[in-house]
């Protein structure tokens, strides 16, 4: 699929794919990953992990100024989109090595415990319109190594109190896929 979005071309999204699914999650071919998120979007699928530490803390990762949408907000721990043929399962797994060092043997219990779709506008820079799978798993080796292009900070906080007392963390722009992950985590609990 060809775009026409002028300097946007030089950005590497321009060079990658993603998944286009239905509101099932059904897949229903590859679509440019700038086109997905430019204009009105194209739905396609993404995941978004959240890890913690034996305490009840989340890890939260700022995302890199260099990133085209949502720059330098908090976010669950990792977020991205699978490639064809990755479970979200696998695609997690690659991506919390490639983003914070994160390996395997670092913790035993990744597994998949939501999935929503959302569509968010971020200013006129571009679109959020995914079916989002979300992950959890709980690090018994909490050692880091992030890749500064991809995150620009790390942080440990309290899981619930976030949750409970959000006016105590609003200096921290967070993404919107997180909120509603970590709202539809609660109330499940509920």
């Amino acid at each position: 699929m060809s775009t026409s979005h002028g300097n946007d071309m030089e950005h590497e999204n321009a060079r990658q794919d993603v998944i286009a699914v239905d509101a099932d999650d059904n897949e229903q071919g590859l679509v440019n990953r700038l086109d997905a998120h430019t204009g009105e979007g194209i739905r396609h699928r993404a995941f978004t992990a959240l890890l913690f530490d034996q305490g009840g803390h989340i890890l939260l990762a700022q995302r890199s100024p260099e990133k085209r949408l949502w720059d330098t907000h908090w976010d669950g721990t990792v977020a991205s989109h699978p490639e064809q043929g990755q479970t979200q399962v696998e695609a997690t797994r690659q991506r919390l090595e490639e983003e914070l060092g994160v390996t395997p043997d670092q913790y035993d219990d990744l597994r998949v415990t939501d999935q929503f779709e959302y569509k968010r506008y971020y200013y006129t820079e571009g679109v959020e319109h995914e079916v989002c799978a979300v992950l959890q798993a709980t690090l018994t080796d909490t050692r880091l190594d992030p890749d500064p292009s991809e995150v620009a900070g790390v942080m440990w906080v309290p899981y619930e109190r976030l949750y409970h007392h959000p006016r105590w963390y609003r200096q921290l722009r967070l993404c919107p896929w997180f909120e509603i992950a970590m709202r539809r985590d609660f109330e499940r609990r509920d």
